[in-house]
């Protein structure tokens, strides 16, 4: 997602601009990226059976905090590691070290896959996921979700792409 400005946050209409930018899956599917110190920042987003509760107020949170810093979100990329039914972790990537925020890296090769469909898709995905990484080609470790877009531009784009991605040997 797009979050350099504030119009990423506000209700969107079928009218209004588009926030998140085109993803092309080309980029990403059936690769693997090695990462050496990936910067990204960490919030929290409270679930009831793993659907997000506040990912909105989490989102406006990560904007706040661009806003200030002077950071940007390299490649819109935004990964969501599932804690369990009640807490998710965001991981948003920037471009540099921000104070006052949970700052993390990520280093490793990490095998990504995308996906398209409606959300009530994903526990298919995932087990196509863990299928592939179990194929006996990926040696797989923690897993990660994208989403690549917010629900209001995959709905104007026509297309809603996740991506899955794993740190892998």
């Amino acid at each position: 997602m797009i979050l350099k400005k504030e119009i990423v946050m506000t209700n969107q209409s079928e009218s209004d601009p588009i926030c998140c930018p085109k993803f092309d899956p080309a980029l990403w599917d059936d690769k693997i990226v090695m990462w050496e110190n990936k910067k990204f920042i960490r919030d929290s987003v409270c679930t009831f059976f793993y659907m997000p509760i506040n990912f909105g107020s989490v989102m406006k949170r990560f904007n706040k905090t661009l806003l200030k810093s002077g950071a940007v979100n390299p490649d819109y990329l935004c990964l969501s590691d599932h804690q369990s039914k009640w807490k998710m972790n965001l991981l948003l990537a920037v471009n540099m070290e921000i104070p006052g925020a949970e700052n993390i890296k990520l280093s490793g090769n990490y095998f990504f896959k995308v996906y398209e469909g409606p959300f009530r898709e994903t526990e298919k995905w995932c087990k196509d996921f863990e299928q592939t990484t179990k194929s006996g080609r990926i040696n797989a470790g923690k897993f990660y979700m994208w989403y690549t877009t917010c629900p209001k531009c995959a709905k104007k784009y026509g297309k809603n792409y996740v991506v899955l991605l794993a740190q892998v040997e």
